[in-house]
């Protein structure tokens, strides 16, 4: 990331510490347009091409309108993977197009997130209808060596919440951000417990597995930064943050990496009060500068693509005859991804 854009993501984390409010207060909420464009028109044109996209929906906490698609497909779609029900845009381009190319924009308008008002006993639920966020991934492991560490990190406590917040607390102590990791890092919790440092999807990858081997329901969320100015590209902005079930509240959000990444970005200690206060913040809360895409590890895209799961959804995946085209670089991929403010 270049020192711009380091820049802006200090200004955004600075500007989630300032909104730091009484539970009485309401949400902040931030807005925009967010455009993505990708040409895959200088890939070899003997060959059929796909495209995959991440595509938000409105929830609770997110508002998304004003969806515009054009280009020069010849068949596009929007379809949901089996397992996770993660929304996706697909297109198509037939053997020999000379030209690929396909825009995509959204307005989102998200809410900040505050939820830290739990119940004094946590409700009754069943394992098997949380059985998606308490299993193993390919690169997250529940057992053996993470098995063991969670039993240790949650030892005496007997809540989902304590155990959550154990695990929370000790991620925040033991991982750290490495500016080295290309992209937003592939998760791989084995060689985290190794070498913990990384970025938010492999610092949250961390808390997912050993929140799931201590039986504490939890996913990763996956998303693009929104932009301050009027302006941004945030083409390299995506951002992962965690989420676990507390029973008888519902999914609380956790965000370590950001934590981490403040940490670096100020260089702060872990006895700094400005470290403690963004711990206190992103425990139960998130900025409202971020967009939701999708969740779901070990993806089968729909249509399915070729060669194995998908590890994530949260930036383009293209095919371009037996070729994967390389997500973690924009510049040969030819995609690009504006925020405009509204």
């Amino acid at each position: 990331m270049n020192s711009s854009r380091s820049l802006g993501m200090v200004i955004v984390l600075a500007a989630a510490l300032a909104i730091v409010a009484p539970s009485w207060a309401a949400p902040e909420k931030h807005s925009g347009t967010v455009t993505t464009t990708v040409d895959l028109s200088g890939y070899d044109p003997s060959g059929e091409a796909e495209l995959w996209l991440p595509y938000p929906i409105s929830d609770l906490d997110q508002k998304i309108t004003d969806i515009k698609i054009s280009g020069d497909f010849v068949a596009s779609a929007v379809y949901a993977d089996s397992t996770f029900s993660t929304p996706m845009l697909y297109a198509r381009w037939n053997k020999g197009a000379a030209s690929r190319k396909l825009t995509f924009s959204f307005k989102a308008e998200r809410s900040e997130v505050i939820r830290r008002d739990f119940p004094s006993v946590e409700g009754a639920w069943n394992r098997a209808d949380f059985a998606p966020y308490l299993g193993a991934t390919s690169l997250g492991p529940v057992d053996g060596e993470v098995g063991k560490l969670a039993r240790a990190i949650t030892a005496g406590k007997t809540s989902v919440l304590d155990k959550a917040r154990a695990i929370y607390d000790w991620t925040c102590e033991n991982t750290y951000r490495d500016p080295k990791t290309r992209g937003c890092g592939v998760g791989n919790v084995c060689n985290l417990l190794r070498q913990p440092g990384g970025k938010c999807a492999d610092i949250h990858s961390v808390f997912i597995a050993l929140a799931r081997a201590a039986g504490v329901p939890s996913r990763e969320v996956f998303g693009i930064r929104m932009g301050k100015k009027d302006v941004e590209d945030v083409s390299t902005w995506q951002h992962c943050w965690a989420e676990f079930y507390l029973p008888g509240y519902g999914w609380v959000p956790v965000d370590a990496a950001d934590v981490r990444k403040a940490m670096l970005t100020e260089k702060l200690t872990l006895e700094d009060p400005k470290t403690r206060k963004y711990r206190a913040y992103f425990w139960g809360g998130i900025d409202p500068y971020r967009v939701k895409l999708s969740v779901g590890r070990d993806l089968t895209l729909n249509p399915p693509q070729p060669g194995g799961p998908v590890n994530y959804l949260m930036y383009p995946f293209a095919r371009v005859g037996d070729k994967i085209i390389d997500s973690l670089d924009p510049a040969g991929f030819k995609y690009s991804i504006i925020y405009t403010a509204q």
